[in-house]
């Protein structure tokens, strides 16, 4: 999932549609670092880096984000 645009430099894996996968319900669902300006993305959850950096350093192993 590598991007020059470095907007998976850090990605959270939200656990949807993955275990198990039901077909036609749409593939899994990141959280993953914003395009400038927030651009749409392709179905993900986008935050700022800044953002992104707060969550993680709040997250603790076994946390679960609900969406």
């Amino acid at each position: 999932m590598w991007r020059q645009d470095h907007l998976y430099d850090v990605v959270i894996e939200l656990g949807y549609n993955d275990d198990p996968p039901i077909p036609r319900r749409g593939s899994a669902i990141f959280l993953h670092i914003a395009a400038e300006h927030y651009a749409p993305t392709e179905g993900c959850i986008a935050i700022s880096l800044e953002d992104m950096q707060h969550l993680l350093a709040h997250l603790n192993p076994g946390d679960r984000i609900i969406i």
